[in-house]
């Protein structure tokens, strides 16, 4: 095989210098660009792609891993991309096989569209649940939930670390300590003095993208969206995991409706680890 067939070049790590072609790569692929994202990703977690010698990038995708830097309980893999023009040639599969190569035995997980699905089936990941991609203007009505909730202060960091670990089953102090500089909002949903939920906004484009959404309860989690929503006038987006009918079918009537699902699919490990019953939306679908 020829050197310059893309299939051969070489897979290297990506930067946050890699901002750009990145978002390149998104847009080349009808994604938006979605800059802001990339930034957090690329710093947060770890990068891979190969360049294209005629510029830019032929493929990436992003790699962010949970709990010790040594040995991580969880790894997610998301923005997996190959540009239009070498698409359908084996490229995003090498990359896959590259990446999980690297991970070792370490637990992995992404969210996988439908279009993309079937190779990770390939590669041996399970679907394990879905999420339902909601957008809209939030429209407020209807009786409004008895929990209090105000935006957080840099004394609440070490509970929402706490709580945030104990949901999501490990520890993503490296993510969730680069919320208040990445999101336009950051609340807290309290009781009697305790955290029992935290949501943040996050701008993606012309919309606001509410994750991570944490909370004790159904009840609490819709008062961390009204107190997000009462703060924008962006439309709200998120991705509600789908056994949250209750949730699901209340931002709905508020004038959020279903964009698309995605397959949660694992590698290593049944199930995601932490308590699904709190964790309602995640971050950014590409960071788990």
């Amino acid at each position: 095989m020829s050197t310059s067939s893309p299939a051969a070049l070489p897979i290297r790590r990506l930067t946050p210098r890699d901002l750009s072609a990145c978002a390149d790569l998104s847009e080349n692929r009808g994604w938006p660009r979605e800059e802001h994202k990339w930034g957090l990703l690329l710093a947060a977690g770890t990068g891979y792609g190969i360049d294209d010698p005629g510029g830019g990038l032929v493929t990436a995708c992003i790699v962010t891993a949970y709990g010790r830097p040594d040995q991580p309980d969880l790894a997610a893999i998301g923005m997996v991309l190959v540009a239009e023009r070498h698409a359908r040639q084996g490229i995003g599969r090498r990359l896959m096989r590259h990446v999980m190569a690297e991970l070792g035995t370490t637990p992995l997980t992404l969210h996988a569209t439908p279009y993309g699905r079937p190779l990770y089936e390939e590669l041996g990941f399970k679907t394990v649940g879905r999420a339902d991609m909601v957008r809209g203007h939030f429209v407020p009505g209807g009786p409004e939930p008895k929990v209090a909730t105000r935006p957080a202060t840099a004394g609440d960091l070490a509970a929402i670390l706490h709580l945030d670990e104990e949901v999501f089953g490990t520890d993503r102090t490296h993510m969730i300590t680069r919320l208040p500089a990445f999101s336009d909002q950051l609340h807290v949903a309290e009781e009697d003095g305790r955290i029992i939920g935290y949501a943040a906004a996050w701008p993606n484009m012309d919309s606001h993208v509410v994750g991570p959404l944490i909370a004790r309860d159904t009840e609490a989690a819709k008062a961390l969206i009204i107190s997000l929503a009462s703060r924008t006038d962006r439309p709200l987006r998120t991705d509600i995991d789908v056994r949250h009918e209750e949730l699901l079918a209340w931002v709905n009537e508020r004038g959020l409706t279903s964009l698309s699902f995605n397959a949660v699919m694992t590698y290593g490990i049944g199930e995601l680890p932490g308590d699904w019953t709190r964790r309602f939306a995640p971050l950014t679908v590409a960071a788990g």
